[in-house]
């Protein structure tokens, strides 16, 4: 049979999505004073239900109300806010389609206006200009156990709320991706050193969840296919986690890369001030370029070697890309990200053949590092009952977008 987006896809565990697209992870920022969900998520994640996406993976709800990746995060970590899960997850599966809760730990990209003392396998501060994070300080072994304890009680809230699965984030440099890391990771403990070892946590996490939740739950795991810098987790190493995770059970597997330091997932080739050492990666291929997808290179070795579906978010906007590598098997699942900020129902549209591709908005912002301001408020806009505003100009959402996170972060309480 030949696949196309269409396709529905079985899972190991025996749960079927029903087509081959997913609205990809986006942190919204959305939660409130408490960091509980509220019904801005509920009008979102509805929007992205009825926009069509076979899967949806919602933007990484935290394990710990003392680091966070913005002041906006959900966070499950007895602050209440059950009832506002089930609701949330409830709106984000109308469409009869799967929506899993992606659970994350920034580790040491915890911004200093969360938290002066963040977090990490090692104390290694971004290697980023300014002062947005504070140097972390070394988790000690009892502090990794328990955020390992952590995740599976995350996971445990997901499934008894109504969600459909769970996404473990062990890319973009946050904690998991920390520990993958050589660079960051200097520890001489079990925690580690060799790959094994430096592995232990993300595999401890995916033990723990899957004991927390059951066999027939869906897990995923979000993986960096390299960190795209010098000495970092490269793709070898990916080949051995990717092998890794297939004996641990995982139900599909999504590939990105980079980490704040090398912004890859955002189309990026690093960060302007950041030392070469840290900013000098992989060149972008011709053929990936082309193909559209930044990671599809990288996905072709990499899902030879998966025993589980492969996934692959960054780039994609062309349905007959999106077809071509399926039908070719080079990966099993379509992420998409930032298109479906502005256009929720992009996937029903695709698969309609109503439009041949999603827009690239990204290619009309200027600056273009106003980017990742421009596209949260547009998912902002939605689950305020707003329009995406289309016409809002790169230095407006660079405004406007400090002005939400600092609002955001003065509404914290009871921290």
């Amino acid at each position: 049979m030949t696949l196309d987006i269409r396709s529905p896809l079985s899972l190991p565990c025996g749960a079927v999505i029903p087509n081959r697209l997913c609205k990809a992870a986006l942190t919204e920022g959305l939660a409130d004073g408490r960091n509980r969900a509220t019904v801005r998520h509920e009008r979102l994640y509805r929007a992205w239900s009825q926009g069509g996406a076979g899967l949806v993976i919602t933007g990484n709800v935290q394990i710990d109300r003392r680091y966070l990746e913005r002041p906006g995060n959900v966070v499950i970590d007895r602050n209440g806010g059950i009832a506002e899960l089930a609701a949330y997850a409830k709106a984000g599966t109308q469409a009869g389609n799967h929506l899993w809760m992606q659970i994350n730990h920034p580790g040491r990209q915890t911004p200093k206006t969360v938290c002066q003392a963040p977090v990490a396998p090692s104390a290694v501060a971004l290697a980023l200009p300014g002062d947005a994070f504070a140097p972390p300080r070394e988790m000690s072994a009892a502090e990794i156990e328990d955020a390992i304890s952590r995740f599976a009680h995350v996971a445990a809230i997901a499934r008894a709320t109504g969600f459909t699965g769970i996404q473990i984030h062990g890319a973009h440099g946050y904690l998991i991706s920390q520990f993958l890391s050589p660079l960051v990771n200097r520890r001489a403990d079990q925690w580690g050193g060799s790959l094994e070892n430096r592995a232990r946590f993300l595999l401890s996490v995916v033990k723990a969840c899957r004991d927390s939740c059951g066999d027939d739950f869906p897990i995923g795991v979000k993986l960096n296919s390299s960190d795209f810098q010098q000495g970092g987790f490269s793709t070898e190493d990916c080949l051995k986690v990717v092998q890794w995770l297939g004996e641990a059970g995982i139900d599909l597997l999504e590939l990105s890369g980079g980490s704040y330091e090398q912004p890859s997932m955002m189309g990026a080739r690093g960060v302007k001030g950041a030392p070469e050492s840290v900013t000098k990666g992989a060149p972008v291929a011709e053929s990936t370029r082309k193909r559209e997808a930044y990671f599809l290179d990288y996905a072709r070795a990499i899902c030879a070697a998966a025993t589980m579906p492969v996934m692959v978010t960054g780039g994609f906007r062309s349905r007959a890309a999106m077809d071509e590598a399926l039908s070719q098997g080079e990966l099993d699942m379509i992420g998409i990200g930032r298109p479906m900020c502005v256009d929720a129902d992009l996937p029903n549209r695709l698969m309609r053949g109503e439009w041949p591709e999603g827009r690239s908005y990204e290619r009309d912002i200027d600056p273009p590092r106003a980017g990742l301001a421009w596209f949260c408020l547009q998912l902002i806009a939605i689950g305020d009952g707003r329009e995406p505003d289309r016409t809002l100009t790169g230095p407006q959402a660079v405004e406007a977008y400090a002005a939400n996170e600092a609002t955001t972060a003065a509404a914290l309480t009871g921290r």
